[in-house]
């Protein structure tokens, strides 16, 4: 769920902190292994091979 969407206020800060929590993590792991995440569309064939080794687009046609 976005900062945004979040209906309460508290929520709205657990978002916020997820979201700082996930960005610290990930900047450590791209130091850690010394290059950047994949994002958007990239990132996502990605993890969609990762799973069985098939892209999402023939996981959908099959």
């Amino acid at each position: 769920m976005a900062i945004t969407q979040a209906p309460t206020a508290k929520g709205k800060a657990a978002a916020k902190g997820l979201h700082k929590a996930a960005a610290k993590q990930e900047r450590k792991v791209e130091a850690k292994t010394g290059q950047d995440f994949k994002k958007g569309e990239k990132r996502f064939e990605e993890r969609a091979k990762s799973s069985d080794g098939k892209s999402a687009g023939t996981k959908q046609k099959s």
